[in-house]
């Protein structure tokens, strides 16, 4: 019976409208996708970080001999057509999509972002060539622009950054812009004008902080884009073809993959958990920190 009353008094002390750090815990508690989500990012990332000590094998390590062996108690997922562990390509890979899934997202969404609030509270021409660049960038297919822009700058890492950052700001521009646009006219921010608060401070003390939760949804189901974008490039061969991919692994195992399944499965796996975990955790997220969405 106790038990029951301490459940009731803790479902009362964290509703969705205490705040937002309130507001995710309740997710948590009751989005079991969403927690499951966040489990497998965290293991995926701890992956990654202790990938020497996991795989015991080095990813790049040519073994001729070993070459297309099924998986087996020494090479847990098998050996690919040059004998190299799929286990430890695998295991290392995630590195690589981590990083890529990362780094362009946060890239963007500080370029959206700011692009966004100098379109929303300036307005004018500064807000007509804003979004008339992201209606540009908007108009072309994502992939095309991406591998435009890869090959001409060339297979890199660096230059993956660059592609991906470029497809992905203009839609964290647009959500910012007329987030901008609503909140500028409320009663808070004009009480500061009217204070003589300077522009600055308006936008990046008042504006800004009302803007998070939703940069925070969109970090979070930008990652997987990013993911996805990468692994369709590097299957395409548009990617870095030094780094050990998962998208470039599933691409260099097509051509056996009737003969040596695993090859394609393995990398293929771990794609899909990888963006279904940030897909769940990004939509318990919204969940959460929309307004419009708590009941």
């Amino acid at each position: 019976m106790s038990n029951n009353k301490d459940a009731r008094l803790f479902d009362a002390e964290i509703q969705p409208n205490d705040g937002p750090l309130a507001s995710i815990l309740h997710m948590f508690r009751v989005n079991h996708a969403a927690l499951l989500g966040l489990i497998l990012i965290l293991l995926i990332i701890l992956m990654a970080i202790f990938a020497p000590f996991i795989a015991r094998y080095d990813p790049n390590q040519l073994n001729l001999i070993e070459m297309r062996k099924p998986p087996s108690p020494a090479h847990w997922f098998g050996t690919d057509d040059m004998g190299r562990d799929v286990f430890a390509r695998v295991v290392y890979g995630s590195r690589t999509s981590l990083l890529i899934g990362f780094v362009p997202s946060l890239i963007s969404l500080i370029l959206g972002t700011v692009l966004g609030l100098l379109a929303g509270y300036v307005g004018g021409r500064v807000d007509d060539l804003i979004m008339r660049l992201a209606d540009v960038v908007l108009a072309f297919p994502s992939l095309l622009l991406a591998m435009v822009v890869m090959y001409t700058l060339g297979s890199s890492i660096l230059n993956m950054f660059i592609a991906l950052s470029i497809i992905n700001w203009a839609g964290t521009a647009r959500v910012v812009r007329a987030q901008t646009l609503s909140i500028k006219e409320t009663e808070f921010v004009e009480a500061a004008r009217s204070m003589g608060v300077s522009r600055l401070s308006i936008v990046f003390k008042h504006i800004l902080p009302n803007c998070l939760p939703n940069l925070i949804v969109l970090f979070t189901l930008d990652i997987p884009g990013a993911i996805m974008w990468e692994s369709s490039m590097s299957f395409l061969g548009v990617g870095d073809p030094n780094a050990a991919s998962w998208g470039l692994m599933v691409s260099q195992g097509k051509s056996y993959a009737y003969m040596c399944p695993w090859l394609i499965l393995a990398p293929g796996i771990a794609i899909l958990v990888t963006v279904m975990a940030f897909n769940f955790l990004g939509d318990g997220l919204r969940d959460a920190m929309d307004p419009y969405l708590k009941s």
